[in-house]
């Protein structure tokens, strides 16, 4: 069973927190990570991309010459794929490049993350993260007494409103709540900050 060491918002250590094993223990499968990321990166596109086809080019309504007898080839329109300014065949239009992995899967990704940053010594627990008011000094001041790289995600339970808006304008930090972590989130930080409530909360999903 992983233990990580517990921190107060001063930054000293108090105590370490015991993990589930089955969330933050288990082997990472560097395949469904994979799989997963390019999942929600394919989720995040547009899609937006479109070409006119023949039927959409201005123009082109009238056969340019006759179809027998001048020696050249046949033609119905100067619009058609063939021509400089005609329609383009099989070209993008609008759709969504979104998609889903099975359940099992995609909690097997998440898994693997969580996993991968015990390896790495690049998670970190809190006792608690609260504000007043919206603080962004108080805020680095607390992280910058923490083992934190240039990127960190800050997992809170439920919606803290002060602490999103306090990490708002820090370069590099992106605080979530607890349901809605995700791979792509995870592996693209240096650093997963997570208050002890949000470690309870993400065990008893993922558990």
């Amino acid at each position: 069973m992983p233990k990580v060491a517990l921190y107060n918002q001063a930054g000293e250590v108090v105590g370490d927190i015991a993990l589930n094993e089955s969330v933050f223990g288990i082997e990472p499968n560097k395949a469904v990570l994979f799989d997963a990321i390019v999942m929600q990166q394919s989720s995040l596109r547009q899609g937006t991309a479109k070409v006119k086809t023949r039927a959409e080019v201005r123009g082109g309504g009238r056969k340019p010459w006759r179809q027998k007898g001048t020696g050249r080839a046949r033609q119905g329109s100067i619009r058609s794929p063939q021509w400089v300014g005609g329609g383009t065949v099989f070209g993008p239009v609008p759709r969504s490049y979104s998609y889903k992995l099975p359940k099992k899967v995609r909690r097997l990704a998440i898994k693997s993350a969580l996993s991968t940053k015990i390896v790495e010594e690049s998670l970190v627990v809190l006792e608690a993260l609260a504000f007043d008011a919206p603080k962004t000094k108080e805020f680095a001041n607390i992280l910058a007494k923490l083992p934190v790289g240039k990127k960190a995600l800050v997992v809170t339970a439920s919606l803290e409103e002060n602490v999103a808006l306090s990490a708002r304008n820090i370069p590099g930090v992106t605080v979530i709540e607890a349901n809605d972590i995700n791979v792509l989130d995870v592996v693209g930080h240096n650093t997963l900050v997570l208050t002890k409530a949000a470690v309870e909360k993400v065990e008893e999903v993922l558990g």
